[in-house]
């Protein structure tokens, strides 16, 4: 089954037992906008996505995945971690980006304009560093 976008977040804003009025409070964004994301009549930028993962206390990217699905970390960030003494940071990585590929074909054409306009805000970030 294919959710959107609006109704991951609503599937997360639930799991943390928040109501849109906290999403409100946290974002700054209007309760019915935010009713109108979670319902699919509205494809929020990708400010917009940032400041829900914010709300949300999650990375950006749990908004397209669950944390079944997230990357394993790659041997050489356990072999960093490992000497650092820390937990190995999960980055996307190819396994991560076959996934992505995957499920390309299974979302809604919203769902995949929200998902290329944050691989090209990835893409300048990366090329402005």
């Amino acid at each position: 089954m294919s959710l959107t976008i609006g109704s991951r977040i609503r599937q997360l804003r639930a799991e943390r037992k928040l109501s849109q009025g906290d999403i409100e409070n946290k974002t700054g964004l209007l309760r019915c906008y935010i009713s109108r994301v979670e319902n699919g009549h509205t494809v929020p930028s990708l400010e917009t996505l940032e400041r829900f993962a914010e709300a949300l206390d999650l990375p950006l990217y749990r908004l397209f995945c669950d944390e079944s699905e997230s990357p394993a970390p790659t041997a050489e960030e356990e072999r960093s971690s490992a000497l650092l003494g820390k937990p190995a940071r999960k980055s996307p990585s190819d396994p991560f980006l076959a996934r992505i590929e995957a499920i390309i074909p299974n979302l809604s054409e919203d769902d995949r304009a929200v998902l290329l306009s944050l691989a090209e805000k990835l893409n300048r970030n990366h090329s402005g560093k």
